[in-house]
């Protein structure tokens, strides 16, 4: 009788739905948050940053872009441990929460954001629609 542990990544059963091979419902509370809720909250997230910048620089300014950034990054490292998400992820219903359980810590925000805003990692998504910068952090984007 064959081994029923995969050799490689590629003998991997597709999952059924986003969250399945982490224990996580394939819908409702504490499933992995869709797309659309995700880039629905980047937008409030981004918008809050753009904002905010206004207080310190014209629009149009390369030192508006810089703050911007700098302040989205501010808001995800501060958020996400102390309220479990970025105001975004919040006001969606949803919240970060580490793949072994627990608190979030500080590093995994930090981690986290600093992949996000070099945007590709976030590009690149895996069966359980975890972007790569959840990856490296150990964590998921649930419904809360």
């Amino acid at each position: 009788m064959p081994d029923a542990t995969p050799s490689t990544f590629g003998d991997l059963e597709p999952s059924r739905w986003p969250g399945e091979r982490l224990g996580l419902p394939a819908s409702g509370r504490g499933s992995v948050a869709r797309v659309g809720r995700r880039l629905g909250a980047l937008a409030i997230d981004y918008g809050l940053a753009i904002v905010i910048a206004l207080l310190f620089a014209p629009y149009q300014s390369a030192v508006h872009t810089w703050i911007t950034l700098g302040l989205f990054a501010l808001m995800q490292i501060v958020f996400i441990p102390t309220i479990g998400g970025s105001v975004g992820h919040r006001l969606l219903g949803m919240h970060v929460v580490p793949i072994a359980g627990g608190w979030v810590g500080l590093w995994r925000p930090v981690v986290r954001t600093l992949l996000l805003v070099i945007v590709v990692p976030a590009l690149v998504w895996d069966s359980d629609q975890r972007g790569f910068h959840d990856k490296v952090a150990g964590t998921v984007l649930i419904r809360a």
